[in-house]
């Protein structure tokens, strides 16, 4: 409680302090003192500005002379009034100094000076309806005389209200049209309605807000690589904070969701082959609607891509016992942030299947015997196969045309694929067609590799026989010209 006190203490005294030294700063500032007199909302909104605090006056942006007592004289072209400045000079007099490092430090201030820069080469950066000015200036968002710190719950973008901010425009149907009309306008709706927005909207400043996703002067479009919400940068943006175990602390979901997905089929895909057809947090989750999928949609979430996968589980027996013991589908056998590449280890009752999970060697029953089932005609599938691809190189080793036999081979391959989805069915009677189908294809492969392996033997020893009785031939030839000479040499 001391410590409180102490902390309470030292910032009432900081506050009076600034106070005073404000007061000693404006002494004397004509502006200021007319303005005051006038009662206006500018001279209001001033008082509790981050400028006013920091001792800049208002000539120091609106130029002119603060001291004279004189209002010509101080509001003259000659004391370098400009007065209200129009379009990009208003951020370019905030760039004036926020873009100066050497002026920031004269301030104690340890903001970033590339603000402008990033706010000129960002989406907000491009020309307006007019084609006069950008279409965001610095003082769209931050206000123009009643600028306080962005860590101050009183600032515009302050976490808790940057969300109202980005709405004003993003929210406005007619204006968002005369820029992109391919862009929604129910981005606020939908956030509010996420976990974020909830979250958000009762107080809690350390969730997710535009800012934390889309970034802040550096705003750049979906489609741009640069982008923190581009498909493949996504993960590492919602990494930031779900991936750092003191950030994450206290909301009761884990912070390794992150090095489990780029170990996964869907991250490798997408973090390391660069395919962007594969899934990002978003696809799974939403993107301003962000809410984890409930254990009844997980299996519709997956299956936007998965179609026929969860068709297939939809009508199959797994589907009212999952649903009577309220386990979620896909996740249930495949995991969720760390999905692995399905093998045919997932089917069986070995150690590794995920049959063997719920169907124990203790409590036989149909399910149990279909899944056995179901591994031995995968592993005589995969036999066959490899069999069948053995022949045809053999074959072809040896120089025979098994041009055919290889393209029907494909079918063999097709069959392996279409069983690892049609398993999803648990439909013995259907499995077995595709599976039969495939073997049934890999024994003509086999055959036909197998006759050309024959014709090629049947050849060579067609060849050694030939060549044999062309050797004898060509022997006995030389041997009858051979006594032929000999009886002329020996009349001569």
């Amino acid at each position: 409680m001391d410590i409180m006190k102490q902390r309470l203490l030292i910032l009432v005294a900081a506050a009076a302090c600034a106070a005073l030294w404000s007061a000693v700063a404006f002494a004397g500032d004509q502006c200021l003192t007319c303005h005051e007199a006038l009662d206006d909302a500018q001279s209001k909104l001033f008082k509790s500005d981050i400028h006013f605090r920091k001792g800049l006056s208002c000539a120091d942006c609106h130029g002119g002379n603060r001291k004279s007592e004189d209002m010509e004289a101080a509001m003259s072209k000659k004391a370098g009034f400009i007065g209200v400045p129009k379009g990009d000079e208003r951020s370019k007099l905030c760039a004036d100094c926020h873009s100066q490092a050497q002026t920031m430090r004269k301030f104690d201030s340890d903001l970033p000076t590339d603000q402008w820069e990033d706010l000129q080469a960002s989406v907000h950066g491009k020309l307006s309806t007019s084609g006069r000015e950008h279409i965001v200036q610095c003082t769209t968002c931050h206000n123009a005389h009643g600028i306080v710190s962005v860590k101050s719950p009183a600032s515009p973008v302050y976490p808790l209200n940057v969300v109202k901010i980005c709405s004003n425009c993003h929210s406005n149907a007619a204006l968002m049209r005369s820029y992109n009309p391919s862009l929604p306008i129910d981005q606020l709706d939908k956030y509010r309605a996420s976990v974020h927005g909830i979250r958000n909207a009762k107080g809690d400043a350390k969730t997710a807000e535009c800012a934390s996703c889309h970034g802040s002067h550096d705003i750049l479009p979906v489609s741009d690589v640069r982008s923190k919400v581009y498909a493949t940068r996504l993960p590492e943006t919602c990494a930031e904070c779900h991936a750092d175990p003191a950030y994450i602390r206290g909301y009761g979901i884990p912070s390794d969701q992150y090095q489990k997905f780029s170990k996964s089929v869907h991250g490798i895909a997408l973090l390391q082959k660069g395919d962007l057809g594969a899934p990002s947090c978003n696809d799974c989750h939403g993107n301003h609607g962000a809410v984890p999928p409930g254990v009844e949609s997980i299996s519709k979430v997956c299956g936007i891509c998965h179609a026929l996968n969860a068709s297939l589980f939809a009508s199959s027996p797994h589907k009212v016992a999952f649903d009577r013991k309220k386990l979620p589908e896909c996740e249930t056998c495949h995991g969720h942030h760390d999905i692995a590449a399905a093998t045919d280890d997932l089917v069986g009752v070995s150690s590794t299947s995920a049959c063997a999970w719920c169907h124990k060697p203790d409590t036989p029953n149909r399910g149990r015997a279909v899944a056995i089932t179901m591994r031995a005609l995968t592993d005589s599938l995969n036999a066959f196969e490899r069999k069948s691809q053995s022949l045809i190189e053999e074959a072809e080793q040896k120089g025979m045309e098994v041009g055919e036999a290889k393209f029907k081979l494909r079918s063999v391959r097709q069959a392996r694929l279409e069983s690892r989805t049609m398993v999803h069915s648990f439909n013995e009677e259907k499995f077995r067609e595709v599976m039969s189908k495939g073997i049934t294809t890999a024994n003509v492969v086999s055959n036909e590799a197998n006759a050309a392996i024959e014709e090629y033997y049947f050849r060579r020893k067609g060849m050694g026989i030939s060549t044999f009785i062309m050797t004898i031939l060509g022997i006995s030839l030389y041997l009858t010209i051979r006594r032929i000479e000999r009886r002329q040499s020996e009349r001569k």
